[in-house]
């Protein structure tokens, strides 16, 4: 019989990716016993302002952030190239029926968290996802009430399960970055690809 790929998924604007994300995913591999880690990229977040960068340009510069990652490591574009508002649960329900046998877990920070009652679908996306929580910082790891039965020490690969990862102990925000690089302040938090990539094209000024 087959072991089911175990596929973790971090999704994000990633405008622009830093170097917050990369510890993540390479924490997530890690931790979650991982034979991928794909990004995925939103086209517009239902919690968040569309995106200042165009979809284009994110890619770019996700996929220069990646060069110096694991192979493990890759992006999934399914969001963009689906457009409109990303919600979750419609992205496990496309990846579920493109690629089935392989198990998804779901890698978000412990301030996305404290609102996932809310997200659309939430019970789907538990019936095909677990959930890998990033502490951050001014975040405690309370679990609202209807998961806390899910938390587990270590991901079984079931969907349904709810794991805490070390936190990157890195507190960088794209928001941040992007007013950093505005005002010409920013001098780390940057893979040294998407660095070079911004002042060769004289991004976010």
């Amino acid at each position: 019989m087959t072991t089911p790929r175990r596929v973790g998924l971090l999704g994000g604007a990633f405008n622009p990716p830093h170097l917050g994300h990369l510890r993540l995913a390479v924490l997530a591999l890690e931790h979650l016993a991982l034979d991928e880690l794909r990004f995925v990229p939103t086209a517009n977040s239902p919690h968040k302002p569309p995106p200042d960068g165009g979809a284009a340009l994110r890619l770019r510069l996700l996929r220069a952030a990646l060069e110096g990652m694991p192979g493990s490591c890759r992006v999934e574009p399914i969001e963009l190239e689906r457009g409109g508002t990303s919600y979750t649960a419609d992205t496990l329900e496309a990846l579920a029926l493109r690629e089935p046998g392989t198990t998804w877990i779901w890698l978000m920070g412990s301030d996305q968290l404290e609102s996932f009652d809310h997200w659309k679908n939430g019970p789907r996306i538990l019936e095909l996802a677990s959930l890998g929580i990033a502490p951050r910082p001014g975040y405690g790891r309370t679990v609202p009430e209807p998961l806390a039965d899910l938390q587990r020490e270590v991901w079984s690969g079931a969907p349904g399960e709810l794991v805490w990862l070390p936190s990157t102990e890195l507190q960088l925000s794209s928001s941040e970055l992007r007013v950093g690089l505005f005002t010409g302040s920013v001098t780390e938090g940057l893979p040294i690809e998407v660095r070079a990539a911004i002042d060769r094209e004289n991004l976010y000024r």
